[in-house]
């Protein structure tokens, strides 16, 4: 049977299958799993009917336990159910897939495996999650790539349907769901064709129905539950058998020939490797290579492995094999060996099967890159007499020396592949215009192709690498390229860091570097060593100005097209003309965001198709000499070695390499604070340049600065002569007092975002090219490092003396033009050297706790938030167990101190003391001083007393700190928000601070109970019918919470008393934020952030308001609202994000009837507020 090629990811391969077979998706967001819920959800939109003829009915649940609790309901109904889930998510659905399996009913989780988190959270690929399922009662099956996906996922639905049993299908995480494939799709009536339609009707006939009750889901006692637990094995034992039906139903249609368990290899193989996933493809190239030089080596590739048949394990082994090296893609600590390992010796031992060794090893945890020489090391360890048992490949582990050696590996990929990397910038569109790259190739000529994303830990302004091949036979090669034809260097800032580009290109390749250098300064930013190994090994040097072309166009800082053009003219992969005509094609996708942004990008792909340069490589470079002596860096002992022995080779992409040993002082997982100020990533082609004579002071820029590089300080005399001479400093002192005022911005810290410049009154900043602007990098090193805070002049009175306090979050890997890090810098100056911080999984987590690059900090005394991450659902209870832990703690301490000032043996000065301490002791911003004077008393006193000595030991627990939970709206709205509610119901002294972005933003934009009507977002793609939720609402019915909305871009003096109040109130408090979002597409970008927020003010769309408890006792009104009623027209705000603008064009009639009610929802919502106002002032 002929099927149709399409390019596509493995997500979408499983959606495409999961959708013939579901009439109802119970979904939930979670990486790398999202996409294939959106693309269902995307679908139903579009009205596609599914092989029963009805379209997908998707529910968006609150986390993964509600929907798998809508999966289990919906089963029980009568409905073919399915969800799309991973990692964390997964194990939360854990409780009712036990359900789900012990009461028959046929169903399919289709799972992107991923990570599950440990000492660290790893959003990338392995197998912990599905092997932490293994004992639930689901069928698991297992895929290699994006083909076996869609040839296989049907497998477990049509066996699902016919044995009763639930599957898991799964395949890796990133490796296979994000990497892309021109691969055979099925035609739903094939699919159709294969499935039991008796059983589907057995199913319902089955389902519970008033019309003809039962009961389901008893409750029993010790006497019979073990008896009825084991009534279910005769259906286990069949599903093995009704696999392989469904199996060879498929090999008949399309000329496969998949097995249980599939072998690969020599037939008289003496060594095999037993496994499953993406690696698969990697050992079969290594195979094809040592075979054909004679080489007796194997593979068996499992793909049934719960049940797991034993008979069929061996069955499959050729008799000649001599050695086993089971490979497992998780770590069971403790554990004899990994799953698969246990369960191969088990079926070994069952079969009655003798080898001369079986050995387990791990490989690939957290989407660790496992190329060919990983697979040849396990083949040479095997020539061992005694291989090693329980052994790791891919990593160096020099303590525990369980890591097998590997030796460069010859090229095994398929002869004739292109192999092209395209170093970018996290948000420069390099992704985008890749997959876009690989979509044309594939569907537009005769060649196989394979594309695949890997990420750093940052938000966009992170880099990115494309990994692209493509060629005439079939592309295994699941690993990344380190040899390629071509290689294109998006951002000029990846040189001057020294990223080792351009050794990755083959000799003769092509190196395409975007800059705006000509040939001298190109010489005087490459590296040395690039400049040796571009001359001697021929590379083919271009250069392109794409960031120019760019922004002439009015397309900004994205470049992508323009390159995207300049590869396809280069490589020679289509006919010029050609591809300028399919890319064309493609940039139509931005219709959403208007004509105008299509007909800006078809200029960028003309101009790019002509834009570069071939570069004559100077004779001289051959002989190039380093000049670069290593930087020695200053600070605290312990965050110079993280940032030597871990930051910095990871920083340059080399993580890879870093040995165990390099972790041993983290093993718990634990960092210093303060590393990101090492980084200096210089990622920003443009920055502000500040003007002194024309300066109001106002601070304003600082205030809104995202990632805190600008930055004010007020000089003695003194401070300013000893300055570097390239210090600017304002004309006249600062306000009434003799400091000189200095502005100042770190060039190499800057994202570019230029929110400074639109929040400047008087028009003091300008935008302007980084390398005009390096040499202001030693005036702002200086007055960080040596200029002190005046504590007269740096406190939180106002919008202008906070930002004399050190920010004590800074550089973060948050977007550019960021509203979260904006408010969370402000908070960390107002409380940071008192601050516990538990942080949700989300945004905010990711740019908040990158390993060894954390961006929170410490001040002189070396004070700062202690932040901690525990998991996305739980994060409210983390921060209140934060709360209680301390607090047990300095309870204890206080009662001491009362025994101490109440004893006659204790001195007056600390009775005095002690009296100033407890006086103050609910009063955060007053204790920490107090706190100070009373161990100085006690420590003056020379009091040796147990008390004394316990106060004194644990002195850093007698200040009282401020208890921030930090967390976005997913969280808040959504997943978290039952112990949202139960802490702030508590009670007690904690703060709760919202990111309010409306959707989930870390995982790929999906709506959330906080994005408002009209509003298309993933999972939402027909726009968003129901109204947001009012979370300040819930909160404020207690009557004791404090409770504040605020927006820093339309009133910078509400955000600041609210913050102050919400922490100074002796209870808890919830802070909701407003924070536009790139994924809110903002006309104009994320320079409008701040603009973007007083819009929404303006308009209605967003309403500030704090209500205040404290205030009621005071006999006032708890209530302010502190945002006029609306003088802005609502759908001209809401029309400038093409998060609503797009919803006119894909569903317009739906558009006008959504855009009215939200207007009208919000009118309603202004009443409301209006009408509380006067009912609390009663």
């Amino acid at each position: 049977m002929a099927r149709k090629f399409k390019t596509m990811d493995g997500n979408n391969a499983a959606a495409h299958v999961a959708y013939a077979f579901t009439e109802v998706a119970g979904i939930y967001p979670i990486t790398p799993s999202s996409p294939m819920a959106d693309y269902v959800d995307q679908w139903s939109a579009q009205g596609l009917k599914n092989i029963f003829g009805t379209t997908v009915n998707v529910a968006e649940m609150q986390s993964e336990a509600g929907a798998a609790g809508t999966v289990h309901g919906s089963l029980a109904a009568g409905a073919l159910t399915t969800t799309f889930t991973a990692s964390q998510g997964l194990l939360l659905m854990i409780p009712n897939m036990y359900k789900i399996a012990g009461e028959l009913l046929p169903c399919v989780f289709h799972v992107s495996a991923r990570c599950v988190a440990s000492h660290a959270l790893n959003i990338f690929g392995d197998h912990s999650d599905v092997y932490a399922c293994r004992q639930t009662g689901f069928a698991m099956l297992a895929e290699t790539n994006p083909q076996e996906v869609m040839d296989l996922a049907p497998v477990a639905h049509l066996a699902s349907i016919e044995g009763r049993v639930p599957f898991i299908n799964f395949f890796d995480g990133f490796r296979t769901s994000h990497e892309i494939q021109k691969i055979q799709i099925w035609d739903y009536e094939d699919l159709k064709e294969m499935c039991d339609m008796d059983a589907v009707e057995a199913f319902r006939k089955r389902a519970l129905n008033p019309e003809h009750p039962v009961m389901r889901g008893s409750h029993e006692n010790g006497d019979i539950f073990f008896q009825h637990r084991e009534a279910c094995n005769k259906y286990y034992d069949a599903i093995p058998g009704i696999v392989e039906k469904y199996m060879d139903k498929i090999n008949e249609k399309i000329g496969t020939d998949y097995k249980l368990f599939n072998y690969y290899g020599a037939p008289d193989a003496e060594k095999v490797i037993v496994a499953m996933g993406s690696i698969c493809d990697v050992a079969e190239e290594v195979i094809d290579y040592l075979t054909a030089k004679g080489e007796k080596v194997g593979l068996v590739k499992v793909r049934l492995y719960r049940p797991f048949r034993a008979d069929k394990l061996v069955a499959a082994i050729p008799s000649t094999v001599k050695k086993i090296a089971v490979l497992d893609r998780t770590k069971e600590p403790g554990a004899l060996g990994e799953p698969l390992y246990l369960d191969v010796v088990a079926a070994l031992a069952k079969e009655g099967r003798q080898m001369d060794a079986v050995v387990g090893g791990r490989y690939g945890l957290g989407s660790k890159d496992t190329p060919p020489s990983s697979v040849f090391a396990v083949y040479k360890e095997l020539d061992k007499a005694e291989p090693k048992h329980n052994f790791t490949i891919g990593i160096n582990d020099d303590v525990t020396e369980l890591s097998l050696p590997e030796e460069e590996a010859p090229n095994t990929a398929a002869e004739g592949t292109i192999e092209c990397k395209f170093w970018g910038l996290g948000g420069d569109g390099t992704v985008g215009a890749n997959k876009d790259s690989i979509k044309i190739i594939g569907d537009h000529t005769d060649k196989y192709v394979q594309a695949y994303f890997q990420y750093d830990s940052k938000k966009t302004g992170g880099i990115t690498i494309s990994h692209l091949r493509f060629g005439d036979k079939p592309i295994k090669s699941p690993y990344y390229i380190n040899k390629a034809d071509f290689v294109a260097c998006h951002n000029p800032s990846y040189v001057t860091k020294g990223y080792r580009m351009v050794n990755d290109v083959k000799p003769g390749g092509v190196f395409l570097i975007n800059c705006q250098w000509n040939l001298d300064e190109l010489n005087h930013h490459m590296p040395a060593e690039a400049k040796r190994y571009i001359a001697k090994n021929n590379i083919q040097l271009y250069t392109v100005n794409a960031i120019d072309i760019a922004a002439e166009i009015g397309l900004g800082k994205r470049t992508n097209t323009v390159l995207q053009s300049a590869f396809f003219s280069l490589s020679k992969v289509l006919p010029e003309a050609e591809a300028i005509g399919y890319m064309k094609e493609k940039a139509q996708k931005f219709m959403k965001k208007g004509k105008e942004i299509v007909e800006m990008n078809e200029k960028a792909i003309d101009a790019g198709a002509t834009a570069y340069v071939k570069v004559d490589v100077p004779a001289d470079w051959a002989d190039a000499a380093d000049n670069t002596a290593p930087v020695k860096e200053e600070g605290p002992a312990k965050l110079v070695k993280m940032v030597d022995d871990i930051m910095k080779p990871v920083g340059l992409m080399n993580g890879d390499a870093l040995p165990v040993s390099a972790f041993m002082d983290h093993a718990d997982g634990t960092f210093e604070q303060g590393a990101s100020a090492y980084e200096k990533r210089g990622v920003a082609v443009m920055v502000p340049e500040w003007n002194p004579d024309t300066c109001a002071k106002c601070n304003k820029c600082a205030f809104v600065c995202p990632h805190a590089t600008i930055r004010p300080f007020v000089l003695t005399d003194e401070e300013v002569a000893a300055a570097p001479a390239t210090l600017k400093v304002a004309p006249k002192p600062f306000l009434k007092t003799d400091y000189k005022y200095a502005l100042t911005v770190s060039p190499l810290d800057c994202m570019g975002c230029g929110v400074c410049i639109g929040v400047c009154p008087t028009n003091s900043l300008k935008m302007v090219p980084q390398e005009s602007q390096l040499k202001e990098q030693d005036s702002f090193d200086y007055c960080v490092a040596k200029v002190t805070e005046k504590k007269d002049v740096a406190t939180d009175a106002n919008v202008i003396t906070s930002q004399f306090k050190k920010p004590l979050l800074e550089f973060s890997g948050s977007c550019a033009g960021c509203a979260e890090t904006s408010y969370a810098r402000l908070i960390t100056q107002l409380f940071g050297d008192r601050m516990y911080i538990s942080n949700a999984t989300g945004c905010s987590s990711i740019w908040g706790g990158p390993a060894a690059t954390s961006p929170y900090t410490t001040n002189a005394e070396g004070h700062g938030p202690a932040w901690a991450n525990s998991l996305f659902e739980d994060n409210a209870e983390h921060g209140y167990g934060m709360y209680l832990g301390q607090k047990a703690i300095r309870d204890r301490l206080i009662g001491e101190v009362k025994e101490i000032a109440a004893s006659d043996k204790a001195s007056d000065d600390v009775k005095k003391a002690a009296a100033a301490y407890l006086d103050t002791v609910n009063d955060g911003a007053k204790n920490g001083d107090a706190a100070k004077a009373l161990v100085a008393a006690i420590e003056a006193a020379g009091a040796d007393c147990a008390l004394c000595k316990d106060v004194l030991a644990h002195s850093e627990y007698l200040a009282k700190k401020s208890i921030w939970i930090f967390g976005g709206d997913g969280w808040a709205y959504d997943i978290g928000f039952g112990g949202v509610d139960h802490v702030l119901a508590q009670g007690h002294d904690v703060n709760i601070m919202v990111f309010d972005t409306e959707v989930y933003s870390n995982t790929g934009g999906q709506a959330s109970k906080a994005s408002n009507i009209g509003q298309v977002a993933q999972f939402a793609a027909a726009g968003k019918a129901i109204a947001k939720k009012s979370l300040a609402e819930i909160a404020m019915s207690y009557g004791y919470i404090y409770v504040a909305q605020i927006a820093m871009g339309a009133d910078q003096n509400q955000t600041l008393k609210a913050l102050k109040e919400a922490e100074a109130y002796n209870g808890p408090s919830l802070v909701i934020g407003y924070a536009p979002c790139e994924m809110h597409s903002i006309k104009g970008g994320m320079v409008n952030c701040q603009k973007e927020m007083k819009k929404a003010v303006d308009c209605g769309y967003w309403d500030m308001f704090r209500y205040n408890p404290a205030l009621k006792a005071e006999g006032k009104n708890p209530f302010t609202i502190d945002s006029k009623p609306a003088t802005a027209d609502y759908k001209d705000f809401i029309m400038g994000e093409a998060r609503y603008s797009s919803l006119t064009r894909s569903f317009p009639e739906r558009a006008e009837v959504l855009f009215d009610k939200a207007e009208k929802t919000a009118k309603a919502r202004r009443a409301h507020l209006e009408k509380l106002l006067k009912l609390y002032g009663e």
